[in-house]
């Protein structure tokens, strides 16, 4: 056992430093802890949409708003804007409403590869003005084509040479 000289001095000015100074840090650790200017003190979390979880970043002021171009077949495009975290699968239900066919007609290709419904845009890559394109699923237009024959009325393949 270690014996020091003047634990008793030494204890007490460390604990009257101690007291006095977290008396003054307390009042101030509102401003400097974590965020400047919040004044509350609490770090703000967020999750990612890979799963991550992050501190809150401030200078945004919400969700970055990227422009695609996507392109359908027969040489016309729609210009979508879209939030630069938002999936393929957000991205099909706009595109339902400019174009009319249905999400789950619809694939969307992007530097050359189908992408899936829960994939990120910003994770795959797309950013501002970039371009997309929006081929009809042909299994879905294979089965549109069917039944559009079969509600056809059937046609003789006769016709009669004298009317009566």
């Amino acid at each position: 056992m270690i014996k020091l000289r003047y634990s008793k001095r030494l204890f007490r000015r460390s604990s009257s430093k101690g007291s006095t100074d977290s008396s003054s840090s307390s009042s101030s650790d509102g401003d400097v802890g974590g965020r400047s200017g919040g004044g509350s003190g609490e770090i703000e979390w967020e999750v990612r949409p890979g799963g991550m979880l992050v501190q809150k970043r401030e200078g945004r002021g919400g969700v970055e708003v990227i422009t695609v171009r996507v392109a359908t077949t027969g040489f016309s495009w729609h210009d979508v804007s879209i939030g630069a975290t938002c999936t393929f699968g957000e991205l099909k239900a706009i595109l339902s409403m400019v174009t009319g066919l249905e999400p789950r007609e619809q694939r969307l290709l992007f530097r050359g590869k189908e992408r899936e419904d829960s994939d990120h845009l910003h994770m795959v890559g797309v950013r501002d003005k970039d371009k997309v394109l929006l081929l009809e699923d042909p299994a879905i237009k294979d089965m549109k084509l069917r039944a559009a024959l079969a509600a056809r009325p059937m046609q003789n393949s006769y016709q009669p040479f004298i009317q009566v």
